[in-house]
């Protein structure tokens, strides 16, 4: 079954900002991750999926209904965690969550009081004196704690250290396998691929590529830097690598290739005596560029 629905979706607000008749479905019980750069157009998209904006041409739909005109209806069922959360500065994180729940109708707040334990959140601190990740942590709970049949997460992970980044993916996963639909938007390379089973890439408010979390990795280029114990080796190596990166005062290359050749790589180095090898981790913007190819900035 189709949850999500959006149907050349543009709202243009001048400048190259918005979203340019951007085409997605997603199934029941799918984990969709928006990855993009800031100002990408996941905000944007999310919240026409919330009702709060109104599409300039197309559609969007959840559960069937049109978000514009039935969005009461469809935020019954929804979880949504905001890229910018804004709290009254007058309550306690208890106290709001409270109030969110009244508004839902909520009569079960067994949940909410399992996930403030989960996090480590103190509900009784006020709201104004928390942290940034203390914010952000207090706004999972209230997008989970009802325990709804679709989630959108726009950039969940937002102020978190690794330990509570680490926890919101196991949480997760364990939404995941109870079947829930979720569309999580974010800029962090390994918090999709950790989490999500396809993914959209948006760049300039297009939606310029969509995949499934292992093409994404089997298609990815890895870099490494390699130093070997003299020079000799930089001499062969460059017959079969000319277009890597060579250092020949510190006996050293970069290269780049894709996972599918590490193998004969690796059958090459173990000709010669390799100090170390190191993999050299890329930004967010050259794995867009390597994987779906162009020059443009994204």
């Amino acid at each position: 079954m189709t949850v999500i629905t959006i149907d050349h979706l543009t709202k243009d607000y001048g400048n190259n900002k918005g979203v340019f008749d951007v085409t997605l479905t997603i199934k029941a019980g799918e984990v969709y991750g928006y990855l993009g750069p800031n100002g990408a157009g996941k905000s944007t998209t999310m919240r026409h999926l919330m009702g709060f904006s109104k599409p300039q041409t197309g559609s969007v739909k959840i559960f069937g209904m049109d978000c514009w005109t039935e969005q009461k209806e469809i935020q019954k069922r929804i979880g949504y965690l905001p890229g910018e959360i804004s709290f009254p500065d007058d309550m306690t994180g208890l106290h709001y969550l409270k109030l969110i729940a009244n508004m839902r109708k909520m009569t079960d707040f067994s949940y909410a009081t399992e996930l403030l334990d989960y996090f480590e959140i103190n509900p009784n601190a006020g709201i104004k004196r928390m942290s940034k990740g203390m914010k952000q942590k207090i706004g999972i709970v209230a997008a989970f704690m009802h325990r709804p049949e679709l989630l959108l997460l726009d950039e969940p992970t937002s102020g978190l250290d690794p330990l509570m980044q680490n926890r919101f993916i196991e949480l997760m996963e364990k939404e995941k396998a109870e079947g829930k639909t979720i569309i999580l938007s974010s800029h962090i390379f390994e918090e999709v691929e950790k989490t999500c089973d396809r993914i959209g890439m948006i760049r300039n408010g297009h939606l310029i590529k969509e995949v499934t979390v292992d093409e994404l990795r089997h298609s990815q280029l890895k870099t490494y830097k390699i130093e070997f114990i003299d020079s000799h080796a930089l001499t062969d190596l460059k017959q079969i690598y000319p277009e890597a990166t060579y250092r020949t005062a510190e006996n050293q290359m970069i290269v780049t290739i894709n996972d599918s050749n590490i193998n004969q790589l690796l059958a090459v180095l173990s000709k010669h005596n390799v100090r170390f090898l190191k993999e050299e981790k890329h930004t967010l913007e050259e794995y867009f560029m390597q994987f779906y190819g162009g020059n443009q900035h994204v």
